[in-house]
């Protein structure tokens, strides 16, 4: 028996109206942060990073892939873990339909991990995903954009993620949590699973020049999360209780 509001169809028009308002409202809004997004500054990347890709070692400009624009989603998936992290792996059950799509309008996509190149080669297998996945492995790539720390910088703390300062880790943190059973999930504990971080990246190219243009960490990810804005429709909404998802092979 449900304890719902319930109402009369003219009730819920009447309703469904009022909140049209407010999504409008929402819409031109995102359009206009859209826009701010695309009128921050362009910073020329002036370290040479290098990558392993499935097609050899590649630059930064390299993952271009003849075009003008790229995405990069720092996937969490460390040297130490037996496989990517579930959450980052619902995240990109969304990828692979979408990247034919960008690289037709002038934008490269692809994922980086620290992880060996082959053990992402066969986690990519396994999930049955096609997007491009490279390997940052001995770059300092994923450390320079807040996305990785050594476990000296996790228990001094001092670093920056999501613009913001972290604190020291705790020596034991709780393994029971939500971390800790995400961690799990990995083959890791809380320690070795949080000195990877979600976050994805923007960059141009132009004039043979690599420019960071945009980067976004935590619930800034919740745009590129493809199932949320279903959930977000769903009567129940998001109805989350601690890790409930699960790897797209694993329910």
């Amino acid at each position: 028996m449900t304890n719902h509001r319930t109402g009369t169809r003219e009730e819920w028009l009447a309703a469904r109206i009022e909140l049209l308002a407010s999504e409008k409202e929402l819409t031109r809004r995102s359009d206009e942060l859209a826009r701010q997004r695309q009128e921050l500054p362009w910073v020329a990347v002036e370290k040479d990073y290098s990558f392993e890709t499935e097609a050899g070692s590649a630059s930064l400009a390299d993952l271009f892939r003849g075009r003008s624009q790229l995405l990069i989603y720092h996937f969490m998936f460390g040297p130490e873990y037996t496989g990517g992290c579930p959450v980052c792996s619902t995240i990109a059950d969304g990828f692979s339909g979408s990247v034919v799509h960008l690289e037709n309008h002038d934008v490269s996509m692809m994922a980086v991990s620290r992880a060996p190149l082959d053990h992402i080669q066969a986690y990519k297998e396994r999930m049955g995903w096609t997007f491009p996945w490279a390997s940052s492995l001995g770059s300092d790539f994923n450390f320079d954009f807040n996305v990785s720390v050594t476990e000296d910088q996790q228990r001094r703390g001092g670093t920056d993620y999501n613009y913001r300062p972290v604190e020291p880790a705790v020596d034991e943190p709780d393994s029971g949590g939500f971390v800790g059973q995400i961690a799990a999930m990995t083959g890791t504990d809380v320690l070795t699973y949080t000195r990877e971080r979600p976050g994805m990246s923007a960059f141009a190219l132009d004039g043979g020049v690599v420019y960071h243009t945009y980067s976004a960490h935590a619930r800034g990810l919740d745009a590129v999360w493809a199932m949320y804005p279903w959930f977000d429709r769903a009567p129940k909404g998001r109805n989350e209780n601690g890790p409930w998802f699960r790897r797209r092979d694993e329910y």
